[in-house]
């Protein structure tokens, strides 16, 4: 048994090193176990990067002012409009990438990652001259008080600027998923957050010739981690070092494959504006009950998110699988994926939520010692970790159908549990029924179990095995 135990731990170390280095490998056949652990295990340490950067930007700005933490939160909350933007893309372009490498259209995929990468900077010059000049107007229609306004409306000036970088590496990551490469895309992310942590203190609280900047230091950082991030993906698609390589001769404008690009995105990018906008809509409810309040909100979501993004780089693993496999004509692999790859995070989320509903006080304490912090940061955390099992479920069946190209379905699903149920529900029992914070916490919840349920009703019928992109 032992030597068995020897056996199968020396195996799952040579998998976990073939997936750190990129090793090619075919995901439309072989072992379908394999296939997920090959392409979650890059993934998965990809968004732990993100959600530890998310972690740690916290913990530096939460020692500058309660005011700074509710600053974050509040640009966070209008700049997820942009993430919806750029995961919406994202989803087309690791749809279109996947189907054309299923089908060893090297060509095609090239084609469609070139037209990705050109929509991404054209958006995101609109986002950035937005955010620029209309800086403090957009806290003060979050419901930002004047003192909040004067500290931190440069934090959303400078990340709203820059979004350029948010956008090309949700994309360019989002492309190097869809060919398979998820280790690179798990290097850039390395890089970005690193730089991103190193920097952080750097810039917030000053050292040597450079100033305390504050807040806005953390804005800064993020602009040149992710832009050296950028650099880096770009350059990996110049050298050929990835399965889609990309030469000066190909940037050109092909109409045809961007409004085909532009036709599936626009499902993913309703579907997760539908998403983002009830969170902005339930950020601005939190802002009734006082910075405090939501200081601890903001803190319990940094935190949500350090489980919630290695649960969505295994739910990515199946968008892939399920992108390739279609590709291969094999929806049966695709199908079987998707249902493997759930029970998967189901386990790891359902570990989570219990750690969460033992030890959430402690754990928000760590951040800010405030009472009233703590409290409403801790019961957010609790009430949100109950649901987990249900956000396991529902990230993985949902990207899955993101994967095959119908980005419809997640979308119908998106308004019905979010603003059709969560967001009044939220309004009703927070504001009309006074239960406070604690009303928000329980339409987040509530929300998430409804979509889940209906995302496993829908995919069981199976239309998305017939959509073509």
């Amino acid at each position: 048994m032992r030597n068995h135990n020897r056996i199968t731990f020396k195996r799952l170390y040579q998998y976990f090193i073939l997936a750190l280095t990129g090793k090619d490998f075919d995901f439309t056949s072989g072992s379908i176990r394999k296939a997920i652990f090959m392409l979650s295990i890059p993934m998965i340490l990809e968004m732990m990067m993100e959600s530890i950067f998310a972690i740690v930007d916290i913990a530096y700005v939460s020692r500058v002012s309660v005011n700074a933490v509710a600053t974050i939160g509040l640009t966070e909350s209008v700049i997820t409009l942009v993430y919806a933007i750029a995961i919406g893309l994202s989803m087309a372009a690791t749809a279109i990438v996947a189907r054309r490498i299923g089908e060893k259209n090297i060509l095609g995929a090239k084609e469609s990652a070139v037209q990705a990468i050109l929509l991404g900077v054209l958006v995101s010059l609109i986002v950035s001259v937005v955010g620029i000049f209309y800086s403090k107007d957009i806290l003060a229609l979050m419901g930002a008080e004047p003192d909040l306004i004067d500290e931190g409306y440069e934090y959303t000036q400078l990340l709203l600027g820059g979004n350029v970088t948010i956008l090309l590496l949700f994309l360019i990551n989002a492309i190097f998923r869809g060919a398979g490469d998820a280790s690179i895309a798990m290097w850039a992310l390395v890089l970005s957050n690193g730089l991103n942590i190193f920097l952080d203190p750097i810039f917030i609280f000053g050292w040597g010739p450079i100033p305390e900047f504050g807040v806005a230091g953390a804005a800064i950082a993020t602009n040149i981690g992710r832009g050296t991030a950028v650099l880096f993906q770009l350059a990996v698609l110049f050298f050929g070092w990835s399965k889609i390589k990309i030469g000066l001769s190909d940037l050109v404008l092909r109409l045809k494959v961007m409004l085909n690009l532009v036709k599936v995105s626009l499902g993913g990018i309703a579907q997760f504006l539908i998403g983002t906008s009830s969170w902005v809509f339930l950020m601005r409810i939190m802002s009734e009950f006082g910075s405090e309040v939501l200081a601890g909100y903001t803190i319990a979501i940094r935190v949500m998110l350090f489980t919630l993004m290695p649960s969505w780089g295994m739910s990515n693993a199946a968008a892939t699988l399920v992108g390739q496999n279609l590709g291969a004509e094999k929806p049966n692999r695709a199908e079987l994926s998707v249902w493997k790859t759930g029970k998967y995070n189901a386990i790891f989320m359902a570990v989570v939520s219990v750690i969460y509903l033992l030890f959430a006080y402690t754990i928000v304490g760590w951040f800010n010692p405030n009472s009233t912090v703590v409290e409403n940061g801790g019961l957010c955390l609790q009430i949100i970790a109950a649901g987990y099992v249900f956000y396991a479920y529902g990230m993985v069946v949902t990207q899955a159908f993101n994967g095959s190209g119908d980005t419809r379905t997640p979308t119908k699903i998106n308004f019905i549990a979010f603003w059709l149920f969560q967001l009044p529900l939220a309004y009703v029992s927070s504001i009309t029924l006074d239960y406070g914070a604690v009303g928000v916490f329980v339409a987040i919840t509530s929300a998430e179990v409804l979509l889940a349920i209906m995302a496993i009703v829908w995919f069981r019928k199976g239309d998305w095995k017939k959509v073509s992109v």
